[in-house]
This record gives structure tokens, C-alpha cells and sequence, in this order.
């Protein structure tokens, strides 16, 4: 367990931030006297995600040729007023 003062603890929270995320527990000090403490949470956020699985969705739909000119006709036709 360290302990920090507030000037210091302002200066450098993001470090201390992810020294508490790593496990460790940071007591905070105003002239010299604990006053706060900044713990790690319950579980710690060192857990490795697992990687995205690419293509999951392969064969799942298909994208018409026409996708891009799709309906342009009647978008023109609604921004220039007509239905």
C-alpha cells in the first residue's frame, strides 16, 4: 500500500489510475495525514478479450447489386417535393 498526496495524486491520476486497475491500493494524503484511498475493483482488469471471430456472418444475407442506386429515384422525388 502506497501513499500519494493530493498535489501529486492530481498530477498523475491517469498512473495512479492504472496502478489501482493493476491490483494496487493507493492511499491519498493531505499534509501527510490519509484522507482517501483508491482500490482496485473486485475483479481485476487485467482479463485478455477474446479476438473477434471474422466472417461469423458469411453466407448469413447478401447485398443486392443495386444496393448503391437503390430507391434513388424516389429519394430525389421526396427531396424536391414530389410523391
Amino acid at each position: 500500500m502506497r501513499q500519494v498526496n493530493i498535489h501529486e495524486a492530481k498530477t498523475h491520476l491517469s498512473r495512479l489510475a492504472d496502478e489501482a486497475g493493476a491490483g494496487e491500493t493507493i492511499i491519498l494524503a493531505k499534509a501527510g495525514r490519509p484522507v482517501a484511498k483508491i482500490v482496485p475493483l473486485e475483479e481485476p482488469q487485467t482479463k485478455k478479450k477474446e479476438p473477434r471471430k471474422l466472417g461469423f456472418l458469411d453466407g448469413k444475407f447478401s447485398v443486392p447489386d443495386d444496393f448503391d442506386t437503390m430507391f434513388q429515384d424516389e429519394i430525389v422525388a421526396m427531396f424536391e417535393g414530389r410523391e
